[in-house]
């Protein structure tokens, strides 16, 4: 009878092992998750620039075959269009290389999702009227970034951006969230 308890024991602790590795599986994937948003949003707005300065290079070009426009400007903006370009190349690199991780992650655990603790009330956010906005309130768990927190609500159909989260919460720096920091995230307008 003892050895009987003994094994059921040894089980319930290995079934507790394996659960708290598949949470913790989970949070790293959602760690990815949200460094992979982070890179695609700045090769977004990378490739803007890159557009922006094309643009640029565009223009005086036809001005030069017009008004004369010297080639030293041509060729301080062809230099900064290389280096953008070299910059997002990085960029696509990296998210390459975290989208790798993601499947090598991913594979452990196929199909498990975690769902955030969402609580709706109304509260004074970031408002510029000074009124009260419909919202929830958050409280940061250890791995959050803005986008991660932004992919959970959008998980649930809430549609959130890591923006919209960053205007309603005004002085919060999204580099250093703290653990148990609570913070408001704004319901999508009707």
């Amino acid at each position: 009878m003892k050895r009987i308890l003994i094994w059921i024991f040894i089980l319930g602790i290995s079934l507790a092992a394996a659960r708290a590795q598949d949470a913790a599986t989970q949070q790293q994937i959602d760690q990815i998750n949200g460094r992979l948003q982070d890179l695609q949003d700045a090769q977004a707005v990378q490739a803007k620039r890159i557009t922006a300065l094309e643009k640029e290079i565009s223009e005086l070009r036809d001005k030069s075959n017009g008004s004369g426009a010297n080639s030293d400007d041509l060729q301080k903006l062809a230099d900064q269009v290389q280096e953008l370009a070299k910059k997002q190349q990085a960029d696509n690199d990296l998210i390459l290389k975290e989208i790798g991780k993601l499947g090598k992650v991913g594979g452990s655990s196929p199909g498990r999702k975690s769902t955030p603790g969402v609580t709706t009330n109304t509260a004074t956010g970031g408002s510029t009227t000074g009124g009260k906005e419909i919202g929830y309130e958050y409280k940061v768990v250890a791995g959050d970034t803005l986008s991660i927190i932004a992919k959970k609500y959008r998980d649930q159909g809430i549609k959130v951006t890591a923006d919209q989260i960053l205007k309603a919460n005004p002085g919060l720096d999204p580099k250093n969230l703290k653990v148990g920091q609570k913070i408001f995230i704004p319901a999508p307008a009707p």
